[in-house]
């Protein structure tokens, strides 16, 4: 499991949601996350749900393929760990 850190904000522009850090060392302007829908949906069960059951509902709610879905999860959460948006 993961969690968001609290020093991320989002908010939705435009029908876009974007991740915005406020505090510490990742307010940065330039670690701005535009999020997709997948990546959306990623987002608002990180803390929620596992890996296993996140990739179980975009399965279930997106048009993609088991093993794409599978790599974009793996993917998405790298960046986010990089960022330090999340944490385990």
């Amino acid at each position: 499991m993961y969690r968001r850190n609290e020093d991320i904000v989002t908010r939705k522009i435009a029908g876009e949601l974007f991740l915005v850090p406020i505090r510490g060392k990742i307010a940065d302007m330039q670690r701005i996350f535009t999020l997709n829908p997948v990546a959306e949906y990623i987002w608002q069960e990180i803390d929620k749900q596992n890996l296993h059951e996140i990739r179980e509902g975009i399965l279930a709610r997106f048009d993609v393929e088991e093993e794409r879905a599978g790599a974009d999860i793996g993917e998405f959460i790298a960046e986010l760990l990089e960022a330090q948006f999340i944490r385990e």
